[in-house]
């Protein structure tokens, strides 16, 4: 019986049409925007990649075929030609490649075009094809230096490029995302505060009882609303989240409780408010201690019969829906000095979650700076590949006033405006030489076992077979720790 052809891979030529890039216009033009993908001398399961075989993508111009040399290839890798940038750029979020191929040895490949192709695939490991005294080109050699993980000479040693492809394939399956969320929250945290609050989120949402989260200003109040709510039994109706903060103070009451045509100038229609739209679902009042005291007592009220009113009218509306309020002010300390309602402090508090500041969770920094380098992986150059041990530690001695939002901000910036392959504690704009903290056991293992791989590849730079064998591990094992203390080979 015949097998389906791959999906995306085609057993016979076939076009795919597809507007040309601006960048990579000097291409596309020369094959007529067309971009094809052909399945390379296997026939190919639904799917399925052979077994046993690692993929390998071959990009070329369409008028070139495969290089003879990569039939001494196929025992072990399964390899699937792409003609033209666009085509690749379909292929931009298929993590199945971890290594392609791209013959730059023909004039018509245009800089700016196999530049944009390498960025819109980063978990891809690429090596270049060049002709010998390529590099004395100022261009290709930034390309090649900036955006590919190797390069070889042609004409093709067949041993030497299968190390390469088997060193790139090697890191490639390395580079996939640390960012794994913990527990069903879609939080990242395993420090003591934080699997608290994962107990008492799950034991919020079972129940129907009002909510108070307190915490610093950027530590997650909102993102800790939402898990409350998508766990809860209201986890298919809407969940609208309200800054009471950010609005204008003669338009708080028409926002939450909304108001009837005429009601007053301006108001030429009836607008159904915030707490009404989230019926039946969840409403969460972020700073609430921002709330007006007349507010307060329309609040009260709405929360003592589910009742509102709204404004211009002479009727109250029944709304079914829960009240989740968010603070990083001390409520009491308003109480007391009379900014905020007592009673309607108790309504509110019949729950009361804390969000842990990140200076309070130890252990997480590390994880989270890895799970927004991966979000925000795209925005960055291709050579900005991690962190530097120094900076990992300057972040793990950072006090974080921000909390996490300062946390985003740094890695971002510095993503985008490091000009290293490792991001630094300069680029996250933090001073290397902080304050030591206090190691544990863990850390003082990791520290050697850092110092360890690093003395091996010293000793027998360019060898990693050797640098396994006197470390006594895999090759696979050393892949692992070489990714995971961000060393260079």
């Amino acid at each position: 019986m015949p097998k389906a052809p791959l999906r995306g891979v085609h057993t016979k030529k076939r076009s795919i049409s597809a507007a040309p890039s601006r960048s990579g216009r000097d291409w596309a033009t020369q094959h007529k925007s067309t971009a094809r993908i052909r399945r390379s001398r296997a026939h190919l399961g639904a799917g399925r990649r052979m077994e046993g075989k690692r993929l390998l993508l071959d990009v070329r111009p369409e008028s070139t075929a495969p290089l003879s040399s990569f039939s001494d290839l196929d025992a072990e890798w399964e390899i699937h030609t792409c003609d033209g940038i666009d085509g690749v750029r379909a292929l931009a979020n298929d993590r199945s490649y971890p290594v392609g191929v791209i013959d730059l040895s023909h004039r018509c490949l245009a800089a700016p075009g196999i530049e944009e192709l390498l960025l819109a695939t980063p978990r891809t490991r690429w090596i270049a094809l060049i002709k010998a005294g390529a590099l004395e080109d100022g261009v290709l050699r930034r390309l090649i230096r900036d955006l590919f993980h190797d390069f070889h000479t042609l004409p093709v040693d067949v041993g030497r490029l299968r190390m390469a492809l088997g060193h790139a394939h090697g890191m490639g399956t390395l580079d996939g995302s640390d960012c794994e969320y913990d527990g069903d929250f879609d939080m990242v945290g395993q420090s003591a505060p934080m699997r608290e609050l994962y107990r008492a989120i799950e034991k919020a949402a079972r129940a129907e009882a009002p909510v108070l989260i307190h915490g610093e200003s950027g530590t997650g109040k909102e993102l800790v609303a939402r898990a409350i709510h998508t766990h809860s039994a209201r986890r298919y109706a809407p969940f609208i989240a309200v800054n009471c903060g950010a609005l204008p103070a003669n338009l708080i009451q028409s926002e939450l409780f909304g108001h009837e045509r005429g009601s007053f100038t301006g108001a030429h229609r009836r607008m159904i408010g915030k707490i009404e739209a989230a019926a039946p679902g969840t409403i969460l009042l972020d700073e609430i201690g921002d709330l007006p005291l007349d507010l307060q007592v329309n609040l009260l009220r709405f929360l003592e019969d589910h009742r509102i009113e709204r404004l211009g009218a002479n009727t109250s509306v029944d709304v079914n829906v829960r009240v989740i309020a968010a603070s990083h002010v001390n409520l009491e300390q308003a109480v007391a000095d009379s900014r905020f309602r007592e009673d309607l402090y108790y309504r509110l508090n019949v729950l009361r979650l804390k969000v842990p500041p990140l200076r309070e969770r130890e252990g997480d920094v590390r994880r989270l700076a890895q799970c927004f380098f991966d979000q925000f992986r795209a925005e960055a150059h291709p050579r900005v590949r991690g962190f530097t041990h120094g900076a990992l530690q300057s972040m793990e001695n950072h006090s974080w006033p921000g909390n996490v939002r300062e946390l985003i901000n740094r890695v971002r910036h510095a993503m985008v405006m490091g000009e290293h392959p490792l991001i630094t504690a300069a680029d996250l704009g933090l001073t290397p030489n902080g304050p030591p903290a206090e190691l544990t056991l863990d850390q003082v293992r990791d520290e050697a076992e850092r110092h360890a791989v690093e003395n091996a590849l010293r000793r027998v730079p360019n060898n990693l077979s050797e640098a396994a064998r006197q470390l006594g591990i895999s090759r696979v094992t050393l892949y692992r720790l070489i990714q995971k203390h961000d060393l260079r080979t």
